[in-house]
């Protein structure tokens, strides 16, 4: 059982509870300034922190208040929304301190969306914060999507970010410092597979690593690929329409080729979208740099054009985070270069104020 799927069935049963929960139902969370009322079931179903703290009836929970050290009033009220809607905030500002927060009480679906939430807004002056963000509270995917921008984005090192986190955090830029002398990720780390998938040969592309021929060649080309096991086919024919939709876009963040392969084959939905930011697993391909998964993903007749809840493209993403190659393929699947986002903003204006010139010339095509 997923996450969020546990946290939907316990937080169920936890309104209902509501019913019958009498004056004792209601606690108070107190955050400097900041009071929040929550009920203990809901607080509890959502979070093993709270549950076990309510169970061990603390003297401040008995007392019907609870002092909450560490997170900011703001934080305070996301986090307990959280726990009522099950839905994470689009609060790009506050994803840091949100996801400390959601790690700290053991919401383990809302952490995963602040995650996604730090990889989606990279950026020269914010990485360093990023990558200590990620390394300080285990984010994996954060933590390399953060590395692999700043192999790309030499100079973090020489801005104000970089410097404040030298300071603040030695050991965790000690731990970055690290990892950007290991190899690329080509070479050292390759993707875990599930279900029986292939580990994935199309890792997200660094500058200066040439690409092979098979890699490059589009959907339509004349290469020979082993026909779907019949066996994994069946086994994910069997799975509800929903679970389909919630793996294609997990191995389509992964760039599990293989795995989307036999997913596609078995009829899951390309329209599937992450529920938070409404992204498809195109969306997703395209913002880690899976060309090879953006290819097969294409084929199956995914939207190029598809939006998120924020304006965003599969274009944009591929274009923000440097993927050439990803942005080819959306191009020549009719990609609209002139999308723009609820900003305003098209991929080229992120290839311009990124100064990624390659992708510059690619969107300046006629």
């Amino acid at each position: 059982m997923s996450a969020v799927t546990e946290v939907h069935n316990t937080t169920t049963e936890a309104l209902a509870a509501l019913l019958d929960g009498g004056e004792g139902a209601l606690v108070t969370l107190v955050a400097g300034e900041t009071r929040v009322a929550a009920h203990r079931a809901v607080l509890a179903a959502a979070s093993p922190v709270f549950e076990a703290m309510f169970a061990h009836d603390m003297l401040e929970a008995s007392c019907g208040q609870v002092s909450i050290d560490d997170v900011e009033g703001p934080v305070l009220r996301l986090l307990v929304a959280y726990t009522y809607t099950l839905r994470a905030p689009q609060m790009p500002d506050t994803a840091p301190q949100l996801l400390a927060a959601a790690e700290k009480y053991g919401l383990s679906a809302l952490k995963a969306a602040c995650e996604l939430q730090l990889i989606s807004q990279l950026a020269v002056e914010t990485a360093a914060a990023t990558a200590v963000t990620a390394v300080r509270h285990s984010c994996p995917d954060a933590t390399r999507a953060a590395i692999a921008f700043i192999k790309d984005h030499l100079q973090v090192v020489a801005t104000r970010g970089w410097a404040d986190a030298v300071l603040e955090y030695p050991q965790e830029v000690n731990q970055v410092i690290r990892q950007l002398r290991e190899p690329p990720a080509e070479a050292s780390s390759p993707t875990a597979t599930r279900g029986g998938s292939t580990p994935n040969s199309d890792s997200q592309p660094h500058s200066g690593h040439s690409r092979t021929p098979a890699a490059a060649a589009p959907p339509t080309s004349a290469r020979h690929t082993p026909p779907p096991d019949d066996a994994a086919v069946s086994r994910f024919r069997s799975l509800s329409d929903a679970e389909r939709g919630r793996r294609l876009i997990e191995a389509a963040v992964e760039g599990a080729v293989e795995e989307v392969r036999l997913l596609l084959t078995a009829g899951a939905d390309v329209r599937t979208r992450v529920e938070v930011d409404e992204w498809t697993a195109l969306h997703c391909a395209a913002l880690r740099g899976h060309a090879a998964v953006v290819r097969l993903l294409l084929s199956a007749a995914s939207d190029p054009n598809a939006r998120s809840r924020w304006g965003l493209t599969p274009l944009h993403f591929a274009t923000r985070n440097g993927h050439a190659e990803v942005a080819a393929a959306l191009l020549q699947a009719g990609a609209d270069r002139g999308a723009r986002n609820n900003d305003g903003r098209t991929p080229l204006d992120y290839a311009r104020q990124l100064k990624r010139q390659q992708l510059v010339e690619m969107l300046t095509e006629h």
